[in-house]
Formats: C-alpha cells, sequence, structure tokens
C-alpha cells in the first residue's frame, strides 16, 4: 500500500489548485476534480445508507460499489490510467437483473421516498447521474475511459431498483407519481 497520510492539511490547495495522482496541479474547478468530487459524493451517500437496516445481500453489494467508486475516483484522479473494466460492469447488470426479478413490473413514474433507506438510495442514484454527467463532461476535452462512464450509468439504474427493494423490504410501497395533482 502506498503511502499513508500522516499530515492532513498541507497548504498546497489554498490557492485554489489541488494535486492529482501523477503528482500535477489543476484548479479546484477543474472538470477532472468536478467528476473526482461527485464520485466522492456518491461515495458518501451510499456510506450513510449503509448506516440504514438494508438486506445482507444488498448491504454486500453496495460495500462492493463502494470499494469500486474509490477506485474510479483513483482513475479519475490519475489522467489515463483504468480501473474500472467491463466485468464490473456486468456484474452491476447481474445483480441488478436479480433484485428487478423479484419486483412486480413498474407502470408508472415514482417518486423518491418511503422506507428512510429506499429514499437515502435514490438521493444516492440522483448523485450518481450527477457523477455520470461530471464525467462525461470531463471526457469532452480530456480523454477518459468510455467504461467509467458506463459504470455509473449501471449503477444509477442499480440504484432505481435497490430503492424499490428497500421499499418492499420494509413494507411500503413506492410513492407514484401523479401528473397534475396540484392544478
Amino acid at each position: 500500500m502506498g503511502h499513508r497520510l500522516s499530515k492532513i492539511y498541507t497548504r498546497t490547495g489554498d490557492d485554489g489548485t489541488t494535486g492529482l495522482g501523477d503528482g500535477s496541479r489543476v484548479k479546484k474547478t477543474h472538470p477532472r476534480v468536478e467528476a473526482m468530487g461527485a464520485v466522492d459524493e456518491l461515495n458518501s451517500v451510499i456510506g450513510i445508507l449503509l448506516t440504514h437496516e438494508v438486506p445482507e445481500d444488498i448491504r454486500a453489494a453496495l460495500t462492493d460499489i463502494q470499494h469500486e467508486l474509490f477506485d474510479l475516483g483513483g482513475e479519475l484522479s490519475i489522467p489515463g490510467r483504468t480501473a474500472i473494466t467491463e466485468a464490473q460492469v456486468g456484474r452491476l447488470e447481474t445483480t441488478l437483473d436479480h433484485l428487478n426479478a423479484g419486483l412486480a413490473p413498474l407502470k408508472e413514474f415514482i417518486l423518491p421516498g418511503g422506507a428512510q433507506s429506499a429514499a437515502m438510495c435514490h438521493l444516492a442514484r440522483a448523485v450518481c447521474r450527477r457523477a455520470e454527467r461530471r464525467v462525461h463532461q470531463l471526457a469532452e476535452n480530456e480523454s477518459i475511459s468510455a467504461v467509467a462512464a458506463k459504470y455509473l450509468n449501471r449503477l444509477s439504474d442499480l440504484l432505481f431498483v435497490i430503492g424499490r427493494v428497500l421499499n418492499a423490504h420494509h413494507g411500503r410501497n413506492d410513492v407514484l407519481w401523479q401528473p397534475g395533482k396540484n392544478r
């Protein structure tokens, strides 16, 4: 394992720049830093989700995902590095298909809500979509592995399904959208 952080503050970012994994420095507003930050925020929201009661298979899947998101953050912090693989995207798809098979077919749009853990999962999904947009934004000007954005796209789908599973697990219904409810 690399260097351990024994000193947390360095003061090197006081000028509005931050260091990347390859030693280069960029502005803290750089699209790469925005993408890294969105992935970090997603990982944090999943961490909060895991403080709730969730079935063990979902807990294990989300814990694996947290490790992969840290890998993705590392990939984004080193220009040209690839850490996320097609096999990891395939694992998300397999998990998604397995969990979705036990749910009633979705015939209507749903709102984030229901059980507290389900609502938190929907928040994670929304943050995941933002992270995906930031990775695509970065890819407009820099070379980024297409698998990174694909992983986030699949993960947001999985988080949507997990939100539904968590509602069912807690005996709650999905919150159905009522178009024009307040006209």
